[in-house]
C-alpha cells in the first residue's frame, strides 16, 4: 500500500514538514546521486523563461527519465509507485471524486477509496497545495502514491475522456490517428485531441500506422517526422502512394524545432508542422482549421479521398 505522505511527516516532526514544503526537486535529485551540481545548474538556465517544469527540461534533454524521477521521490519520501494504471477498473463513486480537468492539469488520479481516505496517484508529492485542495473538495484524507506523467495522461485517457462521447456530425466523429514512438508525446497528443471530443486512435509503429490508415481512414494523421520506428518521411511516402490515403491531412511532428525543418516538412507536402515538446492548445488548435479549411467542418459521408 501507498504510505501515506502526512503521516510519514508527522512522524518526523514539524521540521520535516517546513522541509519538505521548501526543499526544491534539483536538491532532491543531487541528495539521490541522479544529478550532480554542475548538470543541475546548466539545466535551470535552460529552463529560464520556458515555463516547464524542471523534470521535463531534464528529462527532455536524456539526463533523467521520468520513470527515473519517480523512484527518487518515491525512496526519498517512502512511498510506493505504481504503474499500468490505465489496465485497471476504477468505480464511478472513485472517479467521480476527481474532476477530468484538476485530474489533467495536477496529474493526479484516484485510486481507492477507503472509508473516508482516498489514495490517489500522483507525479509530484511535494506538491502540497493540490494534495490540500484534493482534502478540501473530497473531505477525504489524501493517501498519495507516485507514477510518471504518462501514466497519469494514459488513465485519464482511458477513465475520463474514454468515456466522453465523440464530437459528432451527422451521426459520425471526427476521426485522428497519433504516430509517435515516444510515449509521452504520444499520450500529451492523444489527451490533448480527445478532451476536444474526437476519436483518437494511436501507434508507435509506422507499419502499423499505415495499416490503421488504410482500414480507418481518420480524417487528420499526427505523426513524428524523424523518429527510426515511425520512419516519417517512408510513412509520409506510403499515404502518399496510396489513393485511399493521399488526400488525408497529415501534421507533421519534430524535435528540430528550426525553421529550416519547418520548411522541409511543408515543402513535403505536409499539411501543418509543430515543433516538440507538443503543446496542448496548440495541437488542438491546428486539428481544428484543418477541420475548417480542408473539410468545411462537414464530416465526409464517404473515403477523404474522394
Amino acid at each position: 500500500m501507498c504510505g501515506d505522505f502526512r503521516q510519514l511527516i508527522s512522524s518526523r516532526g514539524r521540521k520535516v514538514v517546513s522541509m519538505a514544503r521548501r526543499k526544491r526537486f534539483g536538491e532532491i535529485l543531487i541528495e539521490a546521486g541522479v544529478l550532480n551540481e554542475k548538470t543541475l545548474q546548466a539545466a535551470l538556465q535552460k529552463q529560464k523563461g520556458t515555463g516547464k517544469h524542471l523534470g521535463q527540461v531534464l528529462e527532455e534533454h536524456g539526463i533523467i527519465t521520468e520513470r527515473d524521477i519517480s523512484v527518487v521521490l518515491a525512496r526519498q519520501f517512502g512511498l510506493q509507485t505504481v504503474r499500468d494504471v490505465a489496465k485497471h477498473s476504477f468505480p464511478k463513486q472513485v472517479l467521480g471524486l476527481i474532476e477530468k480537468d484538476f485530474a489533467l492539469n495536477k496529474l493526479v488520479f484516484p485510486l481507492r477509496l477507503v472509508q473516508k481516505r482516498l489514495t490517489v496517484a500522483m507525479v509530484n508529492p511535494l506538491d502540497m497545495d493540490t494534495i490540500d485542495a484534493l482534502s478540501f473538495n473530497t473531505g477525504m484524507a489524501i493517501t498519495p502514491c507516485i507514477t510518471t506523467r504518462v501514466e497519469i495522461l494514459a488513465a485519464v485517457n482511458k477513465h475520463y475522456l474514454g468515456q466522453e462521447e465523440a464530437k459528432t456530425v451527422g451521426g459520425g466523429s471526427w476521426s485522428v490517428l497519433v504516430v509517435d514512438e515516444q510515449e509521452l508525446t504520444r499520450a500529451t497528443a492523444v489527451a490533448a485531441l480527445r478532451k476536444e471530443g474526437f476519436f483518437v486512435m494511436e501507434t508507435d509503429d509506422g507499419a502499423e500506422a499505415v495499416r490503421l490508415a488504410m482500414q480507418r481512414l481518420p480524417h487528420v494523421i499526427v505523426t513524428d517526422t524523424l523518429a527510426t520506428r515511425v520512419a516519417g518521411k517512408e510513412l509520409f511516402h506510403s499515404l502518399q502512394s496510396s489513393a485511399a490515403t493521399r488526400k488525408i491531412p497529415v501534421i507533421g511532428m519534430s524535435s528540430k524545432g528550426t525553421p529550416e525543418e519547418e520548411a522541409r516538412v511543408l515543402d513535403l507536402g505536409y499539411a501543418d508542422y509543430m515543433a516538440k515538446p507538443i503543446n496542448q492548445l496548440r495541437l488542438q488548435a491546428r486539428v481544428r482549421r484543418i477541420l475548417r479549411t480542408v473539410y468545411n467542418n462537414q464530416l465526409p459521408t464517404s473515403n477523404p479521398a474522394n
